[in-house]
């Protein structure tokens, strides 16, 4: 036992010692990057042209097999969805079984066929797979289009473009890629209920016909197979599918503008706004910087912790979330960079100038060594929890063979990933995030968003229909219904605030408020009674620094001590306005239009020097915008009303800002009394 006690304290004492050579202020330094053993893919070739690839992996007692079919990119014209509507009739049964029978056996097997215009795919059970394949096979080769199936799928694609029409959304996604591919290019084009309604049955048979064949066709099987037997079974399936020519395609490539501008799009539902800064670009999985612009990439809008989201999300609070993504494409200059955020309509013209500045930042000056490596971590992280499934062996041996790639290309994707410099990141986004040739497309609410987009924007503004064609500038107020007038405005701003009766009631006001301006406190005192007498006083820190008094025929204004008798165009204004509420002279104005403030719609009445602004929802007055003569010539003084209160079953706007240049004065009311607290000195 003291034996056993004494090689237990040795083993401690080790260990103390080992810990103490630890310095553990200093991070340690990062490891090699791990080596890759990607799982052992086997391919082999039909006379058809089928490239068949199978990874053998026996962890579960499963099957997967996927069909794409690889032709190049054309063009559908005026039956433009003809591909989609061929690929949803695929798996209806075919020449040798039908619909429900064939359905009924995969569902028996416990398996899953699926479909689509170019390929398929299937998984089960190992014990299955065979048939299972087998079903696959007769799917893709011996196809039955009926009548019937085409009218359904027809039918059913109609009712989904009718359900988008008011999509946002869908809109947007429409939009932005007839705008930046053109409508001449297969990315560009899109399905319109006339599209589809050109469409026969006969052209679905025909698509098939012509596109629907093994010559550019890859099958990826993965799982518990036994690649001898696999291969004989493959061969038995799909030898006998006939191989076809595949007709050459002829398109515009698509190129970025040679200015950035202001694509917009008028939704007239739209709650927020889709904004998107996009340009196409020349990348091909394996390109030189093709690394670099991955990182570029990641850093500027891959997650929650990129620049984006920290500067649109966490900084101003303008969205749940804003993300970039880069996209490669064999095509020439067909693959996408996009930077995006759903906003306020309020804040979108803020969203743009702040989306830009990102781009921008990150293309002209280098990014951190930390956001570098942190990046870098994460690409090798996620690869490496991924590396080992089967599936993802699987497409990868597929990317080789579609992409031509080098047979190591995957083995060395760390150590590429890895080499990335600071200067390479920089050099990526320069190229591939094209800040100053980009297309700004904003799918939102016009009448909310354009003021202030117009005002703050350097861009050029082109206006585009929900289906990418040309339009105008959308009207920037709303139609007045028919029958509302200034004086029904007012009629139901007094019901909102507690009824005709319950106004006429009230004799005089008292409204006591207060604000704070830089750091001193002001008070406000408003005084009115019938018939038309008001009294306004300003006091700072206790001195009286305003007066303005009106006894219904005469007044004055007194500003730290000078006196000025009304006269003129101010008395008669005076006297043109009604008191104890103001608001029952804005019924001789003119309802002059509806007007967005804030994401809700008002209705505007000019009186004399005034506009005023009532809720058309809430019929609450909002704001009053006065026009007064400054030290440089005329200028708006407006004022915000805001948390409205009951008093004695009246509601009194218990906020009021009044914006003085780039000054808020905001006051709050303390205090208010009906029917009391008001004599005639008051109005002396």
């Amino acid at each position: 036992m003291k034996k056993i006690i004494i090689a237990a304290l040795a083993v401690v004492s080790m260990s103390f010692a080992v810990n103490a050579q630890i310095d553990r202020s200093v991070q340690p330094k990062p490891g090699p990057a791990p080596k890759i053993k990607l799982g052992k893919a086997e391919k082999f070739k039909l006379n058809n042209g089928l490239q068949v690839i199978m990874v053998e992996n026996h962890k579960l007692p499963r099957v997967s097999a996927s069909l794409t079919i690889d032709n190049s990119i054309y063009l559908e014209g005026d039956k433009t969805g003809v591909s989609q509507v061929m690929g949803n009739m695929l798996g209806n049964g075919t020449t040798n079984m039908p619909k429900d029978e064939f359905n009924e056996r995969v569902d028996y097997l416990g398996a899953n066929v699926s479909f689509r215009s170019n390929g398929a795919s299937v998984r089960s059970l190992t014990k299955y797979f065979s048939e299972v394949l087998g079903l696959m096979a007769d799917g893709v080769k011996n196809p039955k289009f009926t009548q019937e199936e085409f009218d359904k799928v027809i039918e059913r694609t109609l009712e989904g473009i009718k359900s988008n029409e008011k999509s946002v959304e869908a809109v947007a996604s429409r939009v932005e890629d007839a705008l930046v591919y053109g409508k001449d290019h297969p990315y560009g084009e899109f399905i319109t209920k006339k599209s589809i309604k050109n469409i026969t049955l006969q052209d679905a048979k025909n698509n098939y016909n012509t596109y629907y064949k093994p010559n550019n066709a890859y099958l990826v099987i993965v799982g518990d197979i036994n690649p001898s037997e696999t291969k004989t079974l493959v061969k038995s399936l799909f030898n006998d599918w006939k191989k076809g020519t595949i007709p050459a395609a002829s398109y515009n490539i698509p190129t970025n503008v040679n200015t950035t501008e202001i694509n917009f799009i008028n939704m007239p539902n739209a709650v927020q706004s889709q904004v998107a800064v996009i340009n196409t670009v020349d990348l091909t999985l394996g390109d030189k910087d093709y690394y670099a612009a991955l990182l570029a990439n990641n850093i500027l809008g891959g997650g929650g912790t990129a620049r984006l989201f920290m500067n649109l999300r966490e900084d101003k609070g303008y969205t749940y979330g804003s993300y970039s993504s880069l996209s490669q494409d064999k095509n020439k200059n067909a693959g996408i960079f996009k930077a995006s955020a759903a906003v306020r309509n309020i804040v979108t013209d803020s969203t743009v100038v702040e989306i830009q500045k990102e781009i921008n930042k990150i293309r002209y000056q280098k990014v951190t060594p930390e956001e570098l490596k942190n990046s870098k971590a994460e690409y090798i992280g996620s690869f490496v929890r991924n590396v080992q499934k089967p599936s993802v062996a699987a497409n990868f041996a597929l990317n080789i063979a579609r992409y031509n790639l080098p047979s190591n290309f995957y083995e060395k994707y760390l150590e590429n990933i890895n080499s990335v410099t600071l200067d390479d990141v920089q050099n990526a986004a320069i190229k591939h995030f094209k800040g100053d040739k980009a297309r700004i497309i904003i799918t939102g609410k016009g009448i909310d968003v354009l003021k202030n987009l117009e005002k703050t924007s350097e861009y050029k503004i082109n206006y585009f229909d929900a289906y990418a064609n040309p339009t105008e500038k959308p009207e920037m107020s709303l139609p007045i219904p028919a029958g509302t007038t200034a004086s029904s405005v007012v009629d139901n701003y007094f019901k909102a605030i507690g009824g005709k009766d319950k106004v006429a009631s009230i004799n005089s006001l008292m409204i006591s408020s207060e604000a704070k301006v830089q750091g001193m406190q002001l008070s406000l005192v408003q005084k009115s009674a019938t018939p038309n007498k008001s009294s306004v006083v300003v006091s700072m820190m206790g001195n009286v620094m305003q007066k303005i008094i009106f006894d219904g025929t005469k007044g004055y204004q007194e500003v730290q001590g000078q006196k000025k008798e009304m006269a003129g165009d101010d008395l008669e204004e005076v006297k043109n306005t009604a008191a104890p509420f103001i608001d029952k002279a804005y019924k001789t104005g003119t309802l002059d239009r509806i007007e967005p403030i804030d994401g809700k719609n008002a209705y505007v009445i000019k009186h004399g020097k005034k506009e005023i602004f009532y809720d058309v929802k809430s019929g609450l007055k909002v704001k009053e915008v006065k026009t007064a003569k400054g030290p440089q010539g005329n200028m708006k003084v407006p004022v915000i009303f805001s948390d409205y209160k009951e008093v004695n079953g009246i509601k009194f706007p218990y906020k009021m800002i009044q914006k003085n240049g780039p000054m808020n004065i905001e006051f709050i009311v303390k205090e208010i009394k009906i029917n009391e607290g008001v004599s005639d000195a008051d109005f002396k």
